[in-house]
């Protein structure tokens, strides 16, 4: 066995940087040898500490926290916003739907840059866009409603950059258990962030007493990020985790990566899977607290609607059931795949199945048992939303070992453009719409805007059935696809003298076991 210790340069030791180009078996696409655009610079060579990695993933962690808590803000305080531009259910939802368009359009175009360029310039860049637009956005006045939607659309380019890419990142730094963690403390951070953004979003409006200044606070917090990321954040040698820190390099097209992800049966199966993920988790996220409000109305357990504007409580106790939910189902999930990976290699696509399908039975009971007792509807809602939190870590870690190094921006940027096209993007102006639609067919009241609002939310538990059966399909493929991946990233590699990258020594050892 290696001993552990940092990334030393190429230069310190006379080895190739390794291509993919040089395996006779490769069947995807056709990858060349390196050329400069492709090449790791200098500084990436670098040699990188196991300090400097798990420094990179905190910092990579926060800013990711920071993108969930700015994107579920307006969420937290959207009834309020609804009376301030006098807006209905479904051009409410369209703040929410046109941030997600443009996220996902965008996806593709920052995965290509992300398998070719400097990742840590890319994301900079990005966040730099969300910070102005977002700070942007809470300077809106009553008769701009427009400019708040453009502006809302901006903010979705900047993520569009920071998602794609920093995955990879930690792929690039980790490997097998240790990465499994360290995605499981990124992605713990999406329905943490989740959560507070709904606390915060209401603490701050109910503070100022205007709901603008709730969404100043992540583009203050977010410039901090900034600064860290470009400071204290390597860009990696693509695949540098499984190759002891040498990385591995090659040219292709972009239709040739594209062929080669759709020939990937699990990729394509487990991103069918997401897909019906997001749309429970957008909708869920989005809705939740404006139908839980609609509920205590219908109960006239507020006496009248004009507290709910300013009623606080069911945001900041859907974010705090986020939160909790979140941090138990992703730490459950991860310690469920590391239990059965070993005993049973489809185990990662059979607890996502679990989860989704979990999850159908207690969106049933949410949705019933609003009407008469909110505090059980909340037990409901915390036992759905920890069923498919047990997914979040695993889905990423699934995408980063099925898919070859070069390839795997643009695989989170496709699947990101999917399950975001077909899955969060739409669901809520689409609750929101059917809610409309039928609330339209009689005169209103109180008790009918809740009723159709819950019926609208029965859309739910069949897209959860569907996913489960996604991941299901997954799961007969999952296997053979990780070894291609590997096979591709280990033929004809060189021998591998002088200090090794430390994960690379846990890949070792996870090979022997």
């Amino acid at each position: 066995m290696e001993p552990k210790g940092s990334v030393t340069s190429p230069q310190d030791r006379p080895m190739p940087e390794r291509s993919l180009s040089t395996s006779p078996g490769l069947r995807y696409g056709s990858l060349v040898n390196s050329v400069s655009s492709l090449a790791p610079t200098e500084a990436d060579k670098a040699a990188i500490s196991p300090t400097r990695a798990y420094i990179a993933v905190a910092v990579l962690c926060y800013i990711n926290l920071l993108n969930y808590m700015e994107r579920y803000t307006i969420a937290g305080v959207l009834t309020i916003i609804q009376a301030f531009f006098h807006i209905s259910d479904s051009i409410a939802g369209l703040l929410q739907t046109v941030f997600i368009c443009s996220f996902l359009l965008l996806a593709p175009f920052f995965g290509y840059l992300g398998d070719r360029y400097n990742r840590i310039y890319i994301m900079s860049a990005g966040l730099s866009m969300w910070l102005v637009t977002a700070a942007g956005s809470s300077f809106v006045t009553e008769s701009y409603f427009w400019l708040l939607v453009l502006l809302r659309s901006l903010v979705g380019v900047g993520e569009a950059s920071y998602s794609t890419i920093a995955p990879t990142i930690i792929g690039d730094l980790f490997t097998g258990p240790k990465r499994l963690l360290m995605i499981s403390a990124f992605y713990i951070c999406i329905p943490v962030g989740s959560g507070l953004g709904y606390i915060v979003g209401s603490s701050v409006t109910s503070l100022t007493g205007d709901w603008h200044w709730a969404l100043r606070v992540t583009p203050i917090l977010g410039l901090v990020g900034l600064i860290l990321l470009v400071l204290l954040c390597p860009n990696p040698p693509r695949g540098a985790a499984e190759t002891h820190g040498v990385g591995v390099t090659g040219k292709s097209s972009y239709r040739e990566d594209v062929k080669y992800l759709l020939k990937n049966k699990s990729y394509v199966w487990s991103s069918m899977g997401v897909t019906a993920m997001a749309f429970l988790t957008g909708a869920l996220a989005f809705w939740v607290p404006t139908f839980l409000s609609r509920a205590q109305i219908s109960q006239a357990t507020q006496q009248s609607s004009t507290e709910e504007l300013f009623n606080r409580s069911n945001s900041l106790i859907f974010g705090g059931v986020t939160v909790a939910s979140g941090i138990l189902g992703v730490c459950l999930g991860t310690g469920l795949s590391r239990w059965f990976r070993n005993k049973v290699p489809y185990a990662d696509p059979l607890i996502c199945a679990v989860g989704m399908l979990g999850s159908t039975p207690c969106l049933f009971v949410v949705i019933f048992a609003a009407s008469s007792s909110i505090p059980v509807t909340y037990v409901f809602v915390f036992l759905a939303e920890l069923l498919l939190s047990l997914n979040w870590s695993l889905l990423a870690d699934m995408l980063l070992y099925v898919v070859v190094p070069t390839r795997r921006s643009t695989a989170e940027a496709l699947q990101i453009t999917v399950c975001h096209l077909l899955g969060d993007a739409g669901s809520p102006y689409l609750i929101g719409a059917v809610s409309d639609a039928i609330r339209n067919s009689k005169p209103e009241s109180p008790e009918w805007s809740f009723l159709s609002l819950k019926y609208s939310f029965l859309i739910c538990p069949f897209i959860g059935v569907l996913g489960g059966v996604f991941f299901l399909m997954t799961a007969l493929y999952i296997t053979e696809d990780r070894r291609a991946a590997e096979r591709l990233v280990e033929e004809d590699s060189p021998p591998q003298p002088g200090p090794a990258f430390e994960p690379a020594v846990e890949l070792s050892n996870e090979k022997k076991e």
